[in-house]
């Protein structure tokens, strides 16, 4: 949801300048960027109507746009900067910074600041791996400027020499976007507010570089309804879940505009090209914006009524749900217990809605505490989101290994994912169910569940962290 929230105050921004609005995708994760993840912001974006002029599909000549294509230019300038002794190679290994930071808490001591230029050249040649920091000043001052809070002062001694070229040879977000946003030729840089404390050391970067710096706009981060930061444990937050709940995706970007900025005249419900016409950077206000989800609803209602003729919202039904593709997945699901056409309405529901009636009766298991269905089914939902195959045979894998590090017969198991998913302890098969519903839906009503079931709170949530970490050997 940040990604397109933040992606259509540029949009908005670009089209009312009159510029170009590029789509650039950062990569450079090796272990988490994956290509289903890229196909996923690119579907999400498309969906909205934010469409890019230049980015990773559509060529431009700012390209290539995804970072990791972008590797040897990354790897020239950081070159640059060791050259210039504004940078330096840090040999320090994974156990030694961990030592540190259980010592000294979270930091570097700028152990490898100061080696002998030859003797870093003949460790790397030696085959000894090393990262790339970025030297920042010792003492002194950074002031910088933030276009909505005017300027902001940081003292050096707080700012770390922060990574800039990781040991696998790829750049940290904080070199690969000063590097793409000056070759790009980017005038503004808008983005979430949790970035205000790296703007010294992208300042420093361009300072290094001789390259002059952009207008830094940092936007408020969106909140729950108890002013926490915005996150999957309480609201969905992927587009694809409000997608495939039923939101129109004007009336979800008419919202996302909500968030932080207002109309001139106060309106509540503009599309997109009115946004445009209207769009003023400092209009932006720094409150703290909540996704409101039954505002949300709201706001979604009334593009219903009032945009769409009966014409109209039958081809949003088809395009939604209701369409042959997505029929002809669930008929096989469903048929084996049809004894009636009317069936089918109270078999298939649960698939066609957003939420589900839920009864904490139906969350029982013989001989568990409804605190420790909660957790079993907590534990269950942070192995789901750790997957990246969404199918039934990788479902029904999953599942024989949460049966296995429960210690559970499968079949008792199941009943609750059934009850929770569904509404009713009964439904069609559960692995492929879950795989027509996707595992947005799947994750919301899980969550909704837990929530039922009294949710835990953030002691628990350490506790079972822990857990977690013992049974699957990972973190949450």
């Amino acid at each position: 949801m940040g990604t397109a929230y933040q992606a259509l105050f540029n949009f908005a921004f670009a089209r009312r300048q009159g510029g170009k609005f590029v789509l650039r995708i950062e990569d450079t994760d090796r272990v988490r960027s994956r290509p289903e993840s890229e196909k996923a912001i690119l579907d999400s974006l498309r969906w909205v109507g934010l469409l890019w002029d230049e980015g990773p599909d559509v060529g431009g000549p700012h390209g290539p746009y995804r970072q990791s294509e972008r590797t040897e230019i990354y790897r020239e300038y950081a070159g640059r900067l060791l050259d210039q002794a504004h940078g330096y190679r840090c040999f320090c290994t994974p156990e030694r910074l961990e030592q540190l930071r259980r010592e000294s808490g979270p930091g570097y001591d700028r152990h490898c600041r100061d080696l002998d230029p030859k003797d870093s050249i003949r460790r790397v040649g030696s085959g000894e791996p090393f990262v790339v920091r970025m030297k920042v000043p010792l003492e002194g001052v950074c002031v910088m400027k933030d276009l909505l809070r005017g300027e902001i002062s940081r003292e050096w001694a707080l700012v770390d020499d922060q990574v800039i070229l990781k040991s696998d040879g790829y750049p940290t977000y904080h070199l690969a976007n000063v590097i793409d946003d000056h070759l790009m030729e980017i005038s503004h840089v808008i983005r979430g507010e949790e970035w205000i404390n790296s703007v010294p050391k992208h300042l420093k970067l361009y300072e290094y570089f001789e390259w002059e710096p952009p207008v830094f706009c940092h936007l408020p981060l969106l909140r729950n309804k108890d002013k926490s930061k915005l996150s999957k444990r309480k609201n969905p937050t992927s587009i694809q879940y409000y997608r495939k709940a039923g939101y129109l995706p004007e009336a979800l970007l008419n919202f996302l505009g909500m968030m932080g900025w207002t109309m001139p005249g106060g309106e509540e419900k503009f599309s997109l090209q009115e946004m445009v016409e209207h769009f003023d950077l400092e209009r932006i206000s720094l409150g703290g914006p909540v996704f409101d989800q039954d505002k949300l609803r709201w706001l979604n209602g009334r593009y219903i009524r009032e945009n769409l003729d009966a014409q109209g919202l039958y081809a949003a039904l088809e395009t939604w749900a209701v369409n042959k593709e997505r029929i002809q997945k669930i008929i096989p699901l469903v048929q084996p217990r049809l004894e009636t056409l009317a069936d089918w309405g109270g078999l298939t529901m649960a698939f066609f809605s957003d939420q589900v009636s839920l009864d904490a009766g139906d969350l029982e298991l013989k001989g568990k505490s409804p605190e420790e269905v909660a957790d079993l089914l907590q534990l269950s939902l942070w192995r789901l989101e750790d997957l990246p195959d969404f199918s039934s045979p990788a479902l029904s894998e999953v599942f024989k290994e949460l049966g296995k590090r429960f210690e559970m017969k499968l079949r008792d198991l199941t009943v609750v994912f059934y009850a929770a998913l569904s509404g009713s302890r009964v439904w069609t098969p559960l692995y492929e169910s879950m795989e027509v519903l996707g595992p947005d839906l799947v994750r919301s009503r899980l969550r909704r569940a837990i929530e039922l079931l009294g949710g835990g709170s953030a002691k628990r949530q350490k506790k079972l962290e822990k857990r977690y970490s013992e049974l699957f050997g990972g973190g949450s």
